[in-house]
């Protein structure tokens, strides 16, 4: 299957990141390689762009789109490890601006063989962005305990009617196991009312999200990364956020909000005595993808764009 994607708010990913032609930047999710392009499209010769991507599907297919352009680093690495490899490469306080887009995309969610959509009926259920990590859908749906599959679905995927689907996933594996997308989005689909079917799109939906995010620990330490990124940038330097759903975007906008206070002490405390110091300026409050490109990418529809300078 051709690798395609079709980046999500590109022209306000490139305006938010006031590319510098000489500068040095990551794209933390290269993916298919589309905001990747569009950095290097506004580098000069003597800029640098660092590209992460932990599916080695998403880098094999960069390493062919950009296999003549010399001011590219491919590197097949969880973005999370990315400060680490910064640092230890002598680049932290030199990154001029870092992409982060945290969707999944279009090739993963398409390709059937990934187990990532509710659509295939017949896919194994996987849904690793990492395949060569060992936890899997499959996993989670036969071996995990009820209790913590309704944890997953109820935190991840914000289903109230979590505490259901966990239960009827137990009877039906009991049966028989759970072995494709499309036997588990049936078991989800018996676990809610026929009535609430029909708004909120597709029943399976929070729950295939929920065990994404769980499977590829999604939400894991997102705050220590984002605050471990931006502590890499020079000063005026800049990070730009995609974000998908709440429960990641939420994290993003707490994080974002702490680094640019300058205190957090007690407000009846006559003097600061925490030490913290701001570290960002927001800019502007989040965007979201124009009506024309809600119309054309439905993938934009959920988007949020947040970005920060820092100082």
């Amino acid at each position: 299957m051709e690798f395609s994607h079709i980046p999500v708010m590109f022209s306000q990913c490139m305006e938010l990141l006031n590319i510098k032609p000489d500068g040095i930047y990551v794209d933390c999710t290269a993916g298919g390689g589309g905001h990747s392009q569009g950095i290097l499209d506004r580098l000069s010769l003597s800029g640098r762009l660092l590209a992460f991507d932990k599916d080695i599907e998403a880098l094999d297919h960069c390493k062919n789109k950009f296999k003549d352009d010399k001011r590219v680093t491919l590197l097949k690495s969880d973005y999370k490890l990315a400060p680490q490899y910064l640092t230890d490469n002598s680049l932290k306080g030199k990154i001029d601006g870092i992409l982060i887009d945290l969707g999944v995309s279009s090739f993963q969610l398409d390709n059937r063989e990934r187990g990532f959509s509710y659509m295939s009926r017949d896919a194994a259920l996987d849904m690793r962005m990492d395949k060569s990590q060992s936890l899997t859908a499959r996993e989670i749906v036969n071996n995990y305990p009820q209790e913590e599959i309704y944890k997953i679905i109820k935190n991840y995927g914000e289903d109230k009617f979590a505490a259901n689907i966990a239960k009827n996933i137990v009877i039906e594996r009991q049966k028989q196991p759970i072995e494709t997308t499309g036997q588990l989005a049936d078991i989800v689909d018996k676990s809610i009312p026929y009535a609430l079917k029909k708004t909120g799109g597709h029943p399976a939906k929070r729950t295939f999200m929920a065990l994404r995010i769980a499977v590829n620990g999604e939400l894991d330490n997102l705050d220590k990364a984002i605050t471990d990124l931006i502590r890499c940038l020079k000063s005026g330097g800049r990070i730009v956020i995609l974000t998908f759903h709440s429960l990641e975007d939420r994290i993003v906008k707490q994080t974002l909000n702490y680094l640019q206070l300058d205190c957090v002490c007690d407000k009846k405390a006559p003097i600061c005595t925490c030490g913290k110091v701001k570290e960002i300026e927001l800019i502007r409050k989040f965007i979201t993808a124009t009506e024309a490109e809600q119309l054309t990418n439905s993938r934009s529809i959920s988007a949020k764009l947040r970005a920060a300078e820092k100082i």
